[in-house]
C-alpha cells in the first residue's frame, strides 16, 4: 500500500478573479511577510485536507463527478473582506442558500459513497471564504494588515460551474482534477 496523498474539493473563481485575490497574497506576502496563502489557487473550500491513498483515486474521481453531474451551476458573491482573528483574512464569500445547500448535499454524498467524514466539518456551521493571508501572519501584522483590509471594497459575482479537486505536491496545492456540474438547470 502506498503512502497517502493530501487533497481538499474547492469551488475555483475564473482565471480574472483568481490573478486580483493572487495580487493580494502578494501584497500581504511582501508587506505583511505571511506568504502560506500563497502556496494554493485562490479557493472556496467544500471539502477540507483529507489523505486519499493514490490506488483508490479512481473512486474519488467517480464520487466527485457523479456528484458534480447532479448539480447546477451556482452564483456566488465576494463582497469585501472579513477575518478569523487573530490570524487569518479572507475575501467574503456571501452564504447564499444555494451555495450552503450544496456544500450540506457535498458533505453528506462523500460520507456515503467514500466514507470520507470530516467530524469539524460536520459540527459547525459552513463558512464559506476565499483565505488571503493565514497560519503564518503573526498577531501583530494581523493587526496592521486588518487595518488596511477592513475597510477596502470588493465586488465579484461569478457562476461556480464545477468542483476542483487539489492535491498536495509537498510544496503547494495544485489543481488535479476538474469535475463540471450538469448544465441542465432544475
Amino acid at each position: 500500500m502506498s503512502k497517502e496523498t493530501l487533497f481538499f474539493v474547492a469551488l475555483l473563481p475564473p482565471q480574472s478573479i483568481q490573478e486580483y485575490a493572487t495580487e493580494i497574497k502578494h501584497y500581504i506576502a511582501e508587506r505583511y511577510n505571511s506568504r502560506h496563502a500563497l502556496k494554493s489557487p485562490p479557493h472556496i473550500t467544500l471539502q477540507p485536507p483529507f489523505k486519499w491513498v493514490p490506488e483508490r483515486l479512481d473512486e474519488l474521481h467517480h464520487s466527485l463527478s457523479s456528484f458534480a453531474q447532479s448539480q447546477s451551476p451556482i452564483s456566488i458573491t465576494l463582497d469585501g473582506f472579513s477575518a478569523f482573528p487573530p490570524r487569518v483574512i479572507y475575501i467574503h464569500v456571501d452564504r447564499t442558500q444555494p451555495l450552503l445547500t450544496l456544500h450540506q448535499a457535498f458533505i453528506e454524498h462523500l460520507e456515503v459513497t467514500i466514507g470520507l467524514v470530516d467530524p469539524k466539518e460536520k459540527s459547525r456551521s459552513y463558512a464559506p471564504h476565499m483565505t488571503v493571508a493565514f497560519r503564518d501572519l503573526t498577531k501583530q501584522n494581523f493587526k496592521l494588515a486588518w487595518n488596511d483590509f477592513k475597510e477596502k471594497s470588493l465586488h465579484f459575482e461569478f457562476t461556480a460551474s464545477h468542483l476542483a479537486l487539489l492535491i498536495h505536491t509537498g510544496q503547494r496545492w495544485e489543481v488535479h482534477k476538474e469535475f463540471p456540474f450538469s448544465m441542465v438547470n432544475r
